[in-house]
């Protein structure tokens, strides 16, 4: 999670909100990195797992991340709950909680859902004050700006 901590903020140099994403396969090698891509590439899909879900896939030449783990300083929205289960990913580890729009524990759940056809692990709450102090600290600047 630390790791990802140091790639959220290079989301800062673009003004993308300091999120980041890594990927690791089942003996903890890195597979990918990405943060939050949004304003950098003017699209709203590329949030920080989205991007690293495409950079493991095209890296190990397969859409299917079964045996990976994704760590990722905010909890997931739910187009990255969708893209994650889509990537048969097996476990997400997310530091802090998004009250406003989390979709795997806050608002809703669509990773652990019983009716959800597949099944990842979800670990919660990893280095949670960190990541959360991230964020706010950006959006203070924000506002601040504004």
């Amino acid at each position: 999670m630390r790791k990802a901590l140091a790639v959220a903020q290079e989301s800062l140099a673009s003004g993308d909100v300091p999120v980041g994403a890594i990927i690791v396969n089942k003996d903890y090698e890195i597979v990918a990195t990405a943060h939050n891509e949004r304003e950098l590439h003017s699209d709203p899909t590329a949030h920080a797992e989205v991007v690293a879900l495409r950079r493991a896939a095209e890296k190990i030449g397969h859409r299917r991340l079964e045996g990976h783990t994704i760590f990722i300083t905010l909890e997931p929205c739910a187009m990255c709950a969708g893209a994650i289960a889509q990537s048969r990913i097996s476990t997400v580890v997310f530091g802090a909680w998004d009250e406003k729009a989390g979709a795997v524990g806050s608002m809703w759940d669509l990773l652990r859902d019983p009716r959800s056809l597949f099944k990842v692990e979800v670990r919660s709450g990893v280095l949670e004050s960190e990541c959360a102090d991230l964020l706010k600290d950006f959006i203070r600047g924000v506002r601040k700006r504004d």
